[in-house]
């Protein structure tokens, strides 16, 4: 493969298991070192294994985004570890699944201030580190023939559309298409890019969540509810973690430096807009 990202920096935060470790893996394969960030501070340790068997280095952090206190001591040990921070690939999310009538303001809170709240001050955070690295010239000029940074968001196609039975969630994904575009303006004078992603129905423990929810709530078997979605999308199949990881590899590599506050669907064609 060719490794488009030879010796780049990139922290995922989510990356311990399902479409962040996916990500973690193929953005190793294109060349990059990885800060593997995740709660589970086991499965951020088996991803950044698997990372060191591929020849690259790894750095594995434990850090709850919502907690913002925790954000800057992860980027001072990346930095200490690697000199600095060329990609964020913000993965790390939760979903919430339930009546809109019984939605309650714990389950806001902790679906909003992981999903937006954390993924806004871990983009102002690491935007900062990236602002430091780009050279005088061009921040005096706000012009370049390449990117100085990538920032790659996970929105959702529940952002694309309310969502009455995952209120919390649709609006969370909905705003990070709104902060992408946000930080994608401010970051443009110094080179840095801010994209997001959409994934539709890609089998991984949040989506098998999210089905067992929606189960409960309509009296469907196991599976059905995800069977419903896939059957709506125009290629009649679900998608994998490693399709999503290699669009984000993409989003973060020298191919996309000329798109800059994009959102694309990863989603077999559920939505097209």
């Amino acid at each position: 493969m060719e490794q488009r990202l030879s010796e780049k920096t990139a922290i995922v935060t989510g990356a311990g298991q399902g479409i962040g470790k996916a990500v973690a893996l193929r953005l190793t394969e294109e060349g990059a070192n990885v800060v593997v960030a995740d709660m589970n501070p086991k499965t951020a340790e088996q991803t950044a294994d698997e990372i060191r068997v591929l020849n690259r280095r790894a750095l594995a952090c434990q850090i709850d985004i919502a907690n913002i206190a925790e954000i800057q001591p992860m980027i001072d040990r990346a930095v200490a570890e690697f000199g600095r921070i060329d990609i964020l690939v913000n993965a790390a999310g939760v979903a919430q699944t339930g009546p809109f009538l019984e939605l309650t303001e714990q389950e806001w809170d902790r679906v909003v201030d992981t999903n937006l709240k954390g993924t806004t001050f871990i983009i102002q955070a690491v935007g900062r580190q990236m602002i430091k690295q780009v050279p005088e010239q061009v921040k005096s000029t706000g012009h370049a023939n390449r990117s100085y940074g990538k920032i790659v968001n996970f929105s959702s196609i529940s952002g694309r559309h309310g969502r009455a039975e995952q209120v919390p969630y649709a609006a969370s994904k909905a705003g990070i298409i709104s902060i992408t575009q946000s930080a994608a303006l401010a970051f443009a004078k110094y080179n840095i890019n801010v994209n997001a992603v959409c994934p539709g129905v890609i089998p991984t423990p949040m989506w098998e969540q999210i089905d067992q929810d929606r189960g409960r709530i309509s009296g469907l078997a196991p599976g059905e509810s995800m069977k419903s979605f896939i059957e709506r999308t125009a290629l009649k199949r679900a998608g994998s973690p490693e399709e999503v990881a290699g669009v984000v590899a993409f989003l973060c590599s020298p191919d996309s430096d000329y798109m800059t506050g994009q959102t694309l669907n990863i989603d077999g064609g559920f939505e097209m807009n």
